[in-house]
């Protein structure tokens, strides 16, 4: 079988279509082709558990799934998968396995498709009961012991005495787990199979470098320890030189497939001398009869067999910085491949260039150059200063209204800033031939001395500036007439009128005056005025003391009849 099947491009296809990535590499990551699992599929699955918003018992419950399937090769390489995050992944990954009751269900496994199914089938089941006890073990101590600070100051050097009797054991029972996969050069026949001994590989340098470290710190409280304390670690040490031959064969195996030897620890067993001295400390504590031996000598017993110890550590710590050297010299051969890549990408386009015709930015010379900016506000203007502006929108030279039915001119509707109205009891005079505005003095055009007079709208401070000078020119008599005086207002209370059963609400006369061609009139609070109309008097329906109301304003005109106080 060679290629990924109909079977895995049809749920590649069904993930593609719900849109989970995680699910469709997981998928990809174990098809049905006799290869391990690819490295681009892995490194983005070990991205995955780095970020957080990943679901990581989703990426769980994903390869186990993938283990239910009949094949071996799927199950394989999801086991294979399975090892690598736990290896490689955040610790996130392997805390989850750790947390769950139940992991790989795989004791009876078997693939009846082949006879190579059939061989394969063993080394599955061996292979998910390592993954499984290597959880037990991270839920028992909480941490990995391929991961753990080793050295003169490392976790299992200065782990006390009670600690590491219980702590050693279960370093045991995971190397037994791990060297009971128990392969042969001549089984390691396929890709998935290699690739699942060389995590193993790995796991077992670490894993032994932390048990013999383990080890020496038993071997130094040794003689220093109770009875019950030295009897269990007797034990431990004999399980130790057993497994420490184990271990022996399962790296010759290594060697055999093609690992380099310089990959792989030399092992220094302690002296043998070593055991007879734990053994008579023991018996002596037991009350038995024992040889005669001097402090002397069981100290110089114990130093040999540290320093043998040592050098044997020294040697698993040696093979594992070769090989984190190695991932890091073939992670940067990695990201100067696709460095040069995208150099070359880089050149294969062709270069645009940018102008100012073009753009209103544009780079030159390491800078930034911005063309004019356009004030869509702004007025138009001519190249002689001295030229009039043309009357616009706000042309002011007619009169808003030409009264008919009274005498009285009317007041144009216009509303108030404060969005309230109300209305000037100032008697209005004649309207003047109109409102003369000169534009450029306004806006800065034409250098006068303003005289502001008593009666403009109070807008400027009467000095001229070269910036834009909002004060209306002096020699406008924008009040209309040049005898014109301003009202003021009187010193008794005003009383409103009441004409044709209307009653209108007391109001104060503002100390302003109003323009002669900005007529005042009285329109009701809300109500849009009606430009072009001819107001009315007698309106029954406008009511002006309504509680509801909001106080009008007492510097707005105000819609309706036009009262004229004498």
């Amino acid at each position: 079988m060679s290629g990924q099947s109909l079977t895995d491009r049809i749920t590649a296809a069904q993930h593609s279509v719900t849109g989970s990535a995680v699910s469709k590499t997981v998928c990809k990551a174990t098809t049905h082709e006799i290869m391990g699992p690819k490295k681009k599929h892995l490194d983005y699955l070990i991205q995955c558990t780095n970020e957080m918003n990943v679901n990581i018992p989703q990426l769980a419950d994903s390869l186990f799934e993938r283990t239910t399937n009949s094949s071996w090769v799927v199950v394989f390489k999801s086991l294979i998968t399975t090892h690598h995050l736990m290896v490689y992944g955040n610790e996130r990954f392997i805390q989850y396995l750790a947390s769950r009751n139940t992991l790989f269900n795989l004791s009876n496994f078997l693939d009846k498709s082949g006879l190579q199914g059939y061989d394969m089938s063993t080394f599955i089941r061996r292979y998910s009961r390592y993954l499984n006890e290597k959880a037990v073990s991270y839920r028992q101590v909480a941490f990995d012991f391929t991961k753990v600070k080793r050295g003169a100051d490392g976790v299992m050097r200065t782990m006390n005495t009670e600690k590491l009797l219980k702590t050693v054991p279960i370093i045991q029972n995971q190397m037994d787990a791990l060297l009971d996969f128990n392969v042969n050069s001549n089984e390691l026949t396929n890709g998935v199979i290699n690739a699942a001994f060389m995590l193993l590989f790995k796991d077992a340098i670490r894993l032994f470098a932390a048990y013999n470290e383990g080890i020496i710190n038993l071997l130094e409280k040794y003689f220093d320890m109770k009875k019950n304390q030295c009897k269990e670690g007797l034990d431990i040490y004999k399980k130790f030189l057993t497994r420490m031959t184990r271990i022996s064969e399962f790296l010759k195996v290594a060697e055999q497939v093609g690992i380099d030897r310089g990959d792989i620890p030399d092992l220094s067993q302690a002296p043998s001398s070593l055991l007879d001295a734990l053994e008579q400390h023991l018996a002596s504590l037991e009350g038995k009869k024992i040889k005669d031996s001097t402090a002397a000598s069981r100290a110089t017993t114990l130093s040999n067999a540290v320093s043998s110890l040592a050098s044997t550590g020294l040697s698993l710590t040696k093979v594992d910085e070769r090989e984190k050297q190695a991932a890091l010299e073939e992670e940067q051969a990695r990201l100067k491949a696709l460095k040069e890549q995208r150099l070359k990408e880089l050149a294969k386009k062709p270069h645009t260039s940018l102008t100012t015709a073009a753009s209103p930015v544009s780079t030159s010379a390491g800078g930034i150059m911005t063309a004019p900016a356009i004030d869509i506000f702004s007025t138009p203007s001519s190249s002689n200063s001295t030229s009039k502006l043309p009357n616009d929108l706000l042309d002011l030279q007619q009169p808003t209204f030409h009264p008919s039915v009274h005498p009285m001119s009317t007041a144009s509707q216009v509303a108030s800033t404060w969005g309230g109205f109300t209305p000037s009891p100032v008697a209005q005079p004649h309207p003047s031939a109109g409102l003369n505005v000169d534009f450029e003095s306004v806006f800065g055009n034409k250098s006068t001395n303003v005289i502001v007079d008593s009666g403009d709208l109070g807008i400027g401070n009467g000095t001229t500036k070269n910036d834009v000078n909002w004060s209306q020119p002096g020699e406008k008599k924008l009040t209309g007439g040049s005898n014109w005086q301003p009202k003021v207002a009187p010193t008794t209370a005003w009383n409103a009128a009441t004409m044709n059963g209307m009653h209108f609400p007391q109001y104060a006369p503002p100390v302003m005056a109003y323009p002669a061609t900005t007529p005042t009139g009285m329109i009701g609070y809300g109500i849009p005025p009606q430009m072009g109309s001819v107001p009315v008097m007698t309106q029954p329906t406008l009511i002006y003391s309504q509680p509801v109301m909001r106080p009008p304003n007492p510097f707005g005109p105000v819609s309706g009849a036009q009262i004229q106080f004498m």
